[in-house]
């Protein structure tokens, strides 16, 4: 039964037309960064500081590029859209309660929203990645990966640093998305949660810019995002990318705990 709810689930998201439209939009990141780094190089070297360690062979890159520059925003919004569909959206039209009737447990049916959210993250980051691979290497063509250290890492195991980025960049999104779930499930305005989501991601980015709040830091989400670019250095440094997953799986129960709480007190 569980499987058939999970695959309802997931089935559902995928009918949805902004879902589809959301997805279109993720997959056209990727091919223009690819286009606007090889137009960048084509008038001799021009573009932003650093473009150049990308423009020699280097298309492999793409995909990690693109998801880091979306995580601060991008990806967050369409997490939240996806959790406020999961439970507001289904508040507003008046079908949330005929699913909290039904003989099923309402922490099944968290976990059932929350697993609809975390395999639309993983399909969405991954058709990102898969994207960015195909554009980069067609626009700027691959001699492997160079890294941040100054290595150059061979296709096979650029593909693998591609892989773990993918799951750690997914993994931040579901922990945002298990925040806005919660925010999902005190309100029956969709808007509402995107708003609340967005607006604590823009906040906690500011709040990370000032240094006389260095204390605040560590418990801001947004705080590890930089830290997983380590992926791209040879060695890889686990010590950021452990602190920034921690920190988001900190998020996710958080997140999830509140929502549980909401759901299961819903008509009190």
């Amino acid at each position: 039964m569980i499987t058939r709810q999970f695959g309802s689930e997931v089935r559902w998201m995928l009918r949805r037309p902004r879902t589809l439209i959301g997805l279109f939009g993720l997959v056209l990141v990727p091919i223009v960064i690819s286009f606007g780094i090889w137009t960048a190089g084509e008038d001799e070297g021009g573009g932003p500081p650093g473009l150049g360690a990308i423009l020699q062979g280097n298309g492999m890159v793409v995909p990690i590029f693109t998801l880091f520059l979306s995580l601060n925003l991008l990806l967050p919004l369409v997490a939240s859209i996806w959790a406020a569909d999961g439970l507001a959206g289904e508040a507003q039209h008046g079908t949330l309660r005929g699913l909290l009737v039904a003989p099923v447990s309402r922490v099944r049916l968290l976990f059932v929203k929350l697993f609809g959210l975390a395999a639309m993250s993983l399909f969405a980051v991954t058709l990102m990645a898969v994207v960015g691979i195909i554009a980069g290497t067609a626009f700027l063509g691959t001699d492997g990966m160079m890294t941040l250290s100054g290595t150059t890492l061979d296709t096979g195991e650029g593909l693998l640093r591609i892989a773990l980025f993918v799951v750690l960049v997914t993994f931040q999104m579901v922990s945002i998305g298990a925040v806005a779930l919660a925010v999902s499930a005190a309100t029956e305005h969709p808007l509402v949660v995107q708003a609340a989501t967005m607006t604590t991601i823009i906040v906690f980015q500011v709040l990370g810019q000032f240094s006389s709040l260095d204390w605040l830091h560590p418990f801001l989400i947004t705080t590890g995002f930089p830290g997983l670019i380590d992926v791209m250095r040879d060695p890889v440094p686990l010590d950021q990318i452990w602190d920034s997953t921690l920190l988001a799986g900190c998020y996710l129960l958080i997140g999830t705990g509140l929502a549980a709480m909401r759901l299961i007190t819903k008509d009190n």
